[in-house]
């Protein structure tokens, strides 16, 4: 049989268009919103969770969350249970409580008090009792000396229900090639085990407040020498560092001047608390590396924090993960 002319190929394209037109308006209503791409009752749930991260010491009532969601307040609370596993009530006061334990570890300038009222208690006894239901301390213990099990443990089903919808995913296409220059900065050295990194973090933060090197004027920078689930764990080593080309006075905590080496690295922008990155690194050496054709360079994984959470709703906090390339 030889060719059709081009406008009998142009005349049955066009019919057969107008048949896949017609039998979509035939089908129902329904049906025709599966087709698309965008998953609309997933992004009115990221709204709603957007909405809480910047609003944790507002009215985060079902009524409310649901106006925000453009859902029926009757439909909207099993909407949300359904999704995340969780009702509303408690992801709303687990992300309350996780927000308050970090103040507490990390903030130990701020008062119980303070901190209890911004996570919605009408007084510290309701906040203390809410508090060691969850965590297995008072807020004072917890300030003192932070059982880090127990706080993982406390947060785990909040995370679990968050990352449903707002977890870490990667894709070859966020990953950019940057050439970083050479960097002071003022080094405090984690030595031993993992869990034991947060009473170092606290002493890092205390010296940095005493030597007007916050966050707001200084870059933040964590050096990963190992992974955190290294055998034996005492092998572990994190360097905590703040960006400063000023001189490090002599001091008890450890701190002292150093660099951190520029070159060429591969950069990941991960949003989120930041505190495990393990995905994120997994994602670069198990799925960037092999099909990039780059080669390592023998120097270890690093990471800027840029924007901390809670003084940035979670959704908001950014952690650029860098892996040094030759």
């Amino acid at each position: 049989m030889g060719h059709l002319p081009a406008r009998c190929v142009a005349w049955r394209g066009a019919g057969l268009k107008r048949k896949i037109g017609r039998a979509r308006r035939a089908m129902p209503r329904h049906k025709r919103r599966m087709t698309k791409p965008a998953d609309h009752h997933r992004d009115r749930l990221r709204r709603v969770l957007a909405h809480i991260d910047r609003h944790p010491e507002g009215a985060l009532d079902v009524a409310t969350l649901a106006g925000v969601a453009s859902v029926s307040p009757c439909h909207f609370h099993r909407q949300f249970t359904a999704s995340l596993g969780l009702p509303v009530h408690r992801y709303v006061q687990l992300g309350r409580l996780g927000r308050a334990a970090h103040r507490l570890a990390y903030r130990r300038w701020e008062a119980v008090t303070e901190i209890a009222l911004d996570a919605g208690y009408d007084s510290p006894d309701a906040f203390t009792r809410a508090f060691r239901q969850r965590f297995g301390q008072a807020p004072s213990d917890f300030r003192a000396a932070p059982d880090l099990a127990a706080w993982r443990a406390a947060v785990t089903p909040y995370d679990t229900a968050r990352n449903r919808l707002m977890g870490p995913g990667f894709s070859a296409d966020q990953v950019t090639i940057v050439d970083l220059p050479d960097i002071p900065v003022a080094v405090m050295t984690h030595r031993g085990a993992p869990d034991a990194i947060t009473e170092t973090i606290r002493r890092f933060i205390a010296w940095r407040r005493g030597a007007g090197l916050s966050p707001r004027v200084s870059t933040t920078w964590n050096v990963f020498h190992a992974p955190p689930d290294i055998n034996p764990s005492g092998a572990f080593r994190l360097d905590l560092c703040a960006g400063t080309d000023r001189p490090i006075a002599p001091n008890d905590q450890g701190v002292s001047a150093g660099t951190m080496p520029g070159g060429r690295c591969a950069a990941l922008r991960v949003t989120g608390v930041g505190e495990d990155l393990e995905p994120a690194a997994l994602f670069l050496y198990r799925d960037w590396l092999p099909g990039s054709g780059e080669a390592l360079r023998d120097a270890p994984l690093f990471c800027r924090r840029v924007t901390f959470f809670p003084d940035v709703p979670a959704h908001e906090a950014v952690t650029m993960l860098y892996l040094p390339l030759r």
